[in-house]
């Protein structure tokens, strides 16, 4: 028995890594073979056109402070919504929490459309403020601007950076404080003294992440910036898509690459950091009592819908607006095929398929999630290989998705992989992206897990399976359905 769970363990050590391998480095490796290579000859033209042009360098420079600013931007609104959060119990606290994940997994264009929806040119704000000051123009004017552009990102990465900190925060005993307020400590002392320098680790890893997803950026930037506004990332769109120039365009998608490995480095840190400082007296969330917290609380939550919310609103509202009055006309024309498209969905089958789709890919980026971090939590074989594969995790979302486009279609057209023109490619693609999220998801509860709960089980005569089913598997359940939920919220995304 011994035997078989060893080569067991390895083989379940093997599987992530080779559909990992499969799917991702090699696809990966063969675009860049193919732009770096011309007849044979190893073509490094593509590196020696970004680093002599400007303006190539004007856009890792514009990449990096738009990513800065969203990151500041992000994080400077977090921390009060995530103190009300764990200090505080109000009616629909959990339900506002979890809505707070919507807009991370909305689709780009639907992001997009929102905004316009709510401050664009004849976007319902604007038409508001039109009316009640009989304006000629629309007074807001954010269109193809930066500071569009840096709304989104927050209004994208809000839910993430809150779940972090929040999570983290929740596990802080308030021993530490109490003691500092018996000694005379005022609030302003606790918390730069104190609550600053314990968060340190959440703060920078939610900071971390957030940057990584506002460095790589695509839709948002492309639809609401445009080219004056382009980063890297749509930078390889350009390059690929409009000049078919693959030497600069692999060129840009590895240094996007080698940065981003760098941040998931240190963000690989502090998250076992994170995972190792926890408490098991936990913060009690108390109701707000004086007028001020009140205050404090209710203005938090009102930036949080405002931020949230609104947009979403604005949308559903703007689909039933029609002439100056409510209708479902909108809805009622979604199954009919007005321009006669080769391409149309019913809605009924686009919703099957998207369901469809979703649970395939849950289900391959839960297995394939759990095992990573299974193997990076050292809890398969106690080797370094955990170390090693624990920053490259996040690897699929650093990549440019053109860039893995490209690779599935000149790598994957060929038996045994002939995936190019399968529908089976849509749901590993998907899992590609989702699998991260279910590591990061599962890896802190099992970091959590003391060694000595399967052991004890073990010296009892509990098999490895039956110590992973009755023991480990309902401690990290919860973990598993939030992964789960990222994992299909992105497929459908």
């Amino acid at each position: 028995m011994n035997n078989i769970w060893r080569w067991g363990r390895y083989g379940l050590v093997v599987l992530p890594l080779l559909f990992f391998g499969l799917f991702y480095l090699y696809p990966v490796a063969t675009i860049f073979d193919y732009s770096f290579r011309a007849d044979g000859v190893i073509d490094l033209s593509g590196f020696v056109s970004i680093a002599t042009s400007a303006y190539y360098r004007d856009t890792l420079v514009f990449t990096v402070f738009q990513a800065t600013l969203s990151t500041f931007f992000t994080i400077l609104l977090v921390l009060p919504g995530a103190y009300v959060f764990v200090h505080y119990k109000f009616p629909g606290r959990s339900l506002l929490l979890s809505m707070s994940t919507l807009p991370f997994v909305l689709p780009t264009v639907v992001v997009a459309t929102a905004f316009l929806a709510l401050i664009g040119p004849r976007g319902l704000l604007n038409a508001a403020l039109m009316d009640l000051f009989n304006l000629e123009a629309p007074p807001i004017q954010l269109t193809h601007t930066l500071t569009l552009i840096l709304i989104v990102h927050v209004f994208y990465n809000y839910s993430v950076a809150l779940r972090i900190i929040v999570a983290y925060w929740s596990g802080l005993s308030s021993r530490i404080e109490d003691a500092a307020a018996v000694l005379g400590a005022n609030r302003w002392q606790m918390w730069w003294r104190i609550r600053l320098p314990l968060l340190r680790p959440a703060i920078v890893a939610a900071a971390l992440l957030v940057f990584i997803f506002t460095f790589t950026s695509f839709g948002v930037v492309l639809i609401l910036g445009g080219i004056r506004f382009a980063t890297l990332e749509v930078q390889i769109y350009y390059q690929t898509i409009n000049l078919l120039n693959l030497p600069t365009a692999a060129a840009l998608s590895l240094v996007q690459i080698l940065i981003m490995v760098l941040a998931m480095l240190y963000y690989a840190r502090l998250q076992r950091q994170m995972s190792s400082s926890q408490t098991v007296v936990p913060i009690r969330p108390k109701s707000a009592s004086t007028w001020q917290q009140r205050l404090f609380v209710g203005g938090n939550l009102f930036v949080v819908i405002v931020l949230l919310m609104m947009p979403l609103l604005a949308l559903i509202v703007r689909s039933l607006w029609i002439d100056g009055q409510f209708s479902l006309e909108y809805y009622a024309l979604l199954g009919e095929n007005v321009r006669n498209s080769v391409l149309f969905v019913p809605p009924m089958k686009a919703i099957a398929n998207s369901i469809a789709f979703g649970l395939m890919t849950t289900f391959i980026a839960v297995v394939m999630g759990t095992l990573l971090a299974y193997l990076v939590g050292d809890r398969l074989v106690n080797t370094r290989v955990g170390r090693f594969i624990d920053p490259l995790i996040m690897l699929p979302l650093a990549t440019s998705a053109v860039t893995l486009g490209l690779g599935f279609i000149l790598a994957l057209d060929e038996p045994p992989l002939n995936l190019r023109t399968s529908w089976v490619l849509i749901p590993i693609a998907h899992s590609l992206v989702a699998t991260p999220f279910v590591a990061r998801s599962v890896l802190p509860a099992l970091r959590q897990i003391p060694p000595s709960l399967p052991e004890a089980a073990q010296v009892l005569g509990a098999t490895p399976f039956r110590i992973w089913r009755r023991i480990e598997l309902p401690l990290i359940s919860r973990s598993l359905i939030v992964g789960a939920t990222f994992a299909f919220s992105i497929s459908l995304g």
